[in-house]
């Protein structure tokens, strides 16, 4: 069986697929260079092609022994405009154009606009931005089926180019009919992770929430300010949370976004779920092979910021050097984490344990291991929960999750600091502890004469009951006899 040693680093990495890495062999590659996690993005491809990267997937987990989630991204609803008698045309600056209900081919001074529920929500003075925001409209007036604007920044318009509502909330259900198609596709193919695109409002996740079933965790995609104006509701109501910055900067002014990134993660790592920061963070690798030195900050501010994980896009989905992107950022990763300072600012926000045992006995595991010397808290868990609670305290330690789900053991391959191992379930006391041990030594956290914090409930197998804290010292006879 080939052997990966653990990373050196809690921050996870987010590789997305694509072309230019979805063969076993590249694969493997961005395994070794430090992927974590795979995104497979549902608005490329088709089944037949997701299917077999999935099964890739799979197969290396299998080999390596090392649990891998899967996220897959669903496209949600897209915004666009018609075509063109001439397949583009100019709006001139300061000029004025209209977006009306009229199918016929477009010119310079109008277009189709083939979405009615924007007619009856767009107000004076709103925006409307075109092609990722490099056509800017203001509203002068709107009615049933005209939307009248002048042009804050004109330029080229071409067929059926994509259109933001940044200063309204559309009308429109985050799941199209191929997401719902997409969605069932990926759960019955066993993905982990669920991103779901387009969300302004709570009632976004329900049908989500209803349609995956319990199958997989629903991560909420961060992109529209709409969803800034709800977001603890959104946090409360999903499994997770990503900061999807590319679409927040189309619809943002790029000044808002940085700001509005920490308080995004700084709040999903309060309630205590995974937060990714995703989108543009190595941008210059899709063709070169260094990242700039912007751009080396932007991934250190994010892991400095405690993020459980950052996420490349078109650097390994169609990239020129997707393997060196991978290695790259596990290396800022690396650095940063090593900088004697890192603690520090990483629990410069204040994550107060609530008022149960198993959120004191977690903040224990941290102070523990700020006190004396430590090689790895040992979580056993059956949901994941008790890992949750731990990470959120940002130990100085990893957090060697030990469970008998493999499903738990893949979700929380995205979480800050988990080492998720899959195990046969403990029945005892003395069990949990030699266990314990084995694993610590077997996965190289630690040598004989290190100790390990254990934490676990009682009555064994039951969810939720986390009430035992035990720290235990390593010798060298635990590998005798191992046993999965």
């Amino acid at each position: 069986m080939a052997k990966l040693q653990p990373r050196g680093r809690k921050v996870k990495i987010l590789a997305t697929l694509g072309p230019a890495s979805n063969t076993p062999e590249m694969l493997e590659r961005l395994l070794r260079a430090g992927a974590d996690a795979f995104r497979v993005n549902m608005s490329h491809g088709d089944k037949a092609d997701h299917a077999a990267v999935i099964k890739a997937i799979r197969d290396l987990e299998a080999r390596f022994n090392r649990p891998i989630a899967i996220l897959a991204d669903l496209q949600g609803p897209k915004l666009r405009v018609g075509t063109f008698a001439n397949g583009r045309a100019i709006i001139r600056h300061s000029g004025h154009f209209t977006l009306d209900r009229n199918p016929e081919p477009g010119d310079e001074t109008r277009v189709y606009l083939p979405h009615p529920e924007l007619f009856g929500i767009m107000q004076k003075g709103q925006r409307l931005l075109i092609n990722d925001g490099k056509i800017q409209l203001k509203v002068i007036r709107a009615d049933a089926d005209a939307i009248l604007c002048s042009a804050e920044v004109g330029g080229v318009i071409s067929d059926r180019k994509g259109v933001n509502v940044p200063d309204a909330e559309v009308p429109i259900p985050a799941l199209t009919e191929k997401d719902r198609a997409d969605l069932a596709f990926a759960v019955e193919h066993g993905c982990d992770w669920i991103g779901l695109s387009f969300v302004q409002r709570p009632e976004d996740l329900a049908e989500a929430r209803k349609l995956i079933g319990g199958k997989a965790l629903l991560c909420a995609k961060i992109e529209k300010p709409s969803a800034i104006r709800r977001l603890a509701e959104l946090i409360e109501l999903s499994d997770g949370i990503m900061v999807a910055r590319g679409d927040l900067g189309v619809e943002l002014y790029p000044e808002e976004v940085p700001p509005l990134q920490k308080k995004i993660v700084n709040a999903t790592r309060t309630a205590g779920k995974p937060v990714i920061v995703a989108t543009q963070m190595l941008e210059s690798m899709i063709e070169s092979p260094a990242p700039t030195r912007a751009e080396v900050s932007d991934v250190a501010n994010a892991v400095y910021d405690g993020a459980d994980a950052v996420m490349l896009s078109a650097e390994t989905a169609a990239g020129e050097w997707p393997e060196e992107a991978v290695a790259i950022m596990s290396r800022i990763a690396r650095q940063v984490e090593g900088d004697d300072a890192y603690l520090e600012r990483v629990r410069f926000l204040a994550t107060t344990p609530d008022a149960t045992t198993a959120d004191a006995l977690s903040h224990s595991c941290m102070t523990i291991a700020d006190t004396i010397r430590i090689g790895a808290i040992a979580v056993f868990t059956a949901s994941g929960s008790t890992a949750r609670r731990v990470a959120r305290e940002r130990p100085s330690v990893p957090v060697m999750v030990l469970t008998p789900s493999r499903a738990t053991a893949r979700r929380c391959a995205l979480l800050w600091g988990a080492y998720p191992v899959v195990t046969k379930d403990i029945g005892s006391f003395e069990e949990m502890i030699a266990k314990g041990k084995r694993m610590a030594l077997r996965h190289g956290f630690g040598e004989a004469g290190a100790r390990l914090i254990v934490l676990a409930g009682v009555p064994f197998g039951t969810p939720g009951a986390t009430n035992l804290l035990h720290v235990v010292t390593l010798t060298g006879q635990e590998l005798a006899g191992y046993e999965r």
